[in-house]
């Protein structure tokens, strides 16, 4: 007991807090030090604070961000300007910004195919939806064809999925995940991963640190270079106030020889094929895909490694021979990434166009419920055009804050004619769009605002493909495990309501 406590007192998240609230102490004991300048210190920054909030309202950002900074502002006015001024005007952000920028534009021209696919699919099908040409022209992610989708759940066929495909690795194996945590899930994984490294297969594990905080050892890239794993941890956490803490690498990805790729949901941890229990039953969703689109998520992952270690690569070498294509064909595919660095909110307009497209109905399964306006407006406006609006979330949350705020959106979409549903059997983490038995998208973005503008995020857009009809039986196979929330269900007293406003000012920073 004695040697655990000692372990957790020195952990390098306490020391990090400490750290951090020094930092804090220190900046707040400077300002307000000199008795003798207090009064003049005092004017100067709220001068500054006036002037902050007038740039805030001129931003182009989110109103919701908006709110929430003028908000804390004006409750701190000695030191909210000063403290937003310190924490997004910084060095650091922008050379990673224009990092990242570099590294796009040189690996855009490796992901289209050789034909030009959506040409093909716009002549084929008249009504294409215009997300399909907003992710190939604006965000670089081709369409593709002559690629086998696999809609994959719970979190134990994930598993089982990716154990087969790493075990049939010929020349490489990346990986890419938010959390891992050593057990069951994550040492059976490892274990391929090192007779893999043995056999002269080139294997890469990045994964983000803060996700991986206190599960995984600090040096845990030395540890994974003694069996042959080249690993990176995306975004080391430091003890520094930086916007770049905020930018963590929520992203799934696992591709095997740039023929398969999978991502979705589910991260290498015990919890997510219920092999341990938390909240319940865990339910995930994930998407397989074989075939030419794999190579797009290899690309993805090769930007993200490179942003990470620096390493320039012969993009081009990863690519599968032609040969070795399959000749495959389930309609048309699209996987795409988003990043919170370049202010181009890829996930948000994948699911907006979703929305506003839907003419019959509207299938949605989200861990979390936390959208602002604009997409309030436009579920309930779809609901209110006759479309079938149906929302599944967690009954068992995982964070008590963050699902108080989620009820707090049921009593809008309800009125608006929205069906909202509980998954009641334990926590549904899965994240799924499915519209009129033609489009749809599993990917990692929660619909919350960490996950559409914070995180860095991908998915796998689908039309009329296999995978489709097999996230619409999920659904209504889930729905069978669910309850229809009530308006009087989520009403709730005065005291409850009070809470979920004031928790609503601040779900940007959630």
């Amino acid at each position: 007991m004695v040697a655990k406590a000692i372990r957790r007192l020195f952990s390098q998240p306490l020391i990090i807090t400490l750290l951090l609230i020094l930092q804090l102490a220190l900046f707040f004991f400077l300002v307000t030090a000199s008795a003798r300048y207090f009064d003049l210190i005092r004017v100067i920054l709220s001068l500054i604070s006036i002037l902050v909030v007038f740039y805030i309202f001129n931003k182009q950002d989110k109103s919701a961000y908006k709110l929430t900074w003028v908000f804390l502002i004006l409750a701190f006015p000695v030191f909210g300007g000063l403290f937003y001024l310190l924490f997004y005007f910084q060095s650091t952000t922008k050379k990673v910004k224009k990092k990242l920028q570099e590294i796009v534009r040189e690996t855009r021209p490796y992901f289209p195919p050789q034909d030009d696919v959506l040409a093909e699919m716009e002549a084929a099908v008249p009504d294409t939806p215009r997300v399909f040409r907003y992710l190939q022209d604006t965000g670089g992610f081709p369409v593709y064809q002559n690629t086998l989708t696999e809609y994959l759940t719970p979190g134990e066929a994930v598993f089982a999925a990716l154990v087969q495909e790493l075990e049939q690795a010929e020349r490489y194996i990346f990986l890419e995940y938010f959390i891992v945590e050593e057990g069951l899930m994550w040492n059976t994984i490892l274990d391929i991963l090192k007779e893999k490294a043995r056999a002269g297969v080139e294997v890469r594990f990045l994964y983000d640190d803060m996700g991986c905080l206190r599960r995984l050892p600090p040096n845990y890239p030395q540890v994974l270079a003694q069996y042959g794993i080249k690993g990176a941890a995306f975004n080391r956490f430091r003890p520094v106030l930086t916007t770049l803490q905020n930018n963590r690498d929520h992203r799934k990805i696992a591709v095997v020889d740039g023929k398969t790729a999978i991502t979705g949901g589910v991260n290498l941890a015990d919890e997510y094929i219920n092999a341990v229990e938390r909240f319940g039953h865990w339910k995930d969703a994930s998407i397989m895909i074989k075939g030419e689109a794999a190579w797009s998520m290899t690309m993805m992952f090769l930007q993200m490694w490179a942003l990470t270690t620096g390493v320039v690569e012969d993009y081009e070498g990863f690519r599968p021979p032609l040969s070795e294509a399959a000749p495959l064909s389930d309609g048309w595919v699209q996987p795409y990434a988003d990043s919170p660095i370049d202010e181009e909110h890829v996930s948000e307009h994948v699911y907006m166009e979703i929305i506003t497209g839907a003419k019959d109905y509207l299938y949605i399964n989200t861990p979390y419920l936390i959208v602002d306006d604009h997409m309030l407006s436009a579920l309930g406006l779809a609901a209110k055009s006759g479309v079938d609006v149906r929302i599944i979330t967690p009954h068992h949350w995982d964070k008590r804050y963050v699902h108080i705020t989620t009820r707090s959106y049921y009593r809008d979409l309800i009125e608006a004619g929205v069906k909202i549903y509980e998954y009641t059997s334990g926590f549904n983490h899965s994240k799924t769009f499915l519209s009129d038995d033609k489009i749809a998208t599993v990917g990692t973005p929660n619909l919350d605002f960490r996950s559409l503008y914070l995180h860095f995020e991908c998915g796998v857009l689908m039309y009329e493909t296999r995978a489709a009809a097999e996230v619409k039986a999920d659904f209504f196979a889930t729905l069978e495990k669910c309850q229809q929330i009530t308006p009087d269900a989520c009403r709730g007293n005065a005291l409850l309501r009070l809470v979920q406003n004031v928790l609503r000012i601040f779900a940007p920073l959630m």
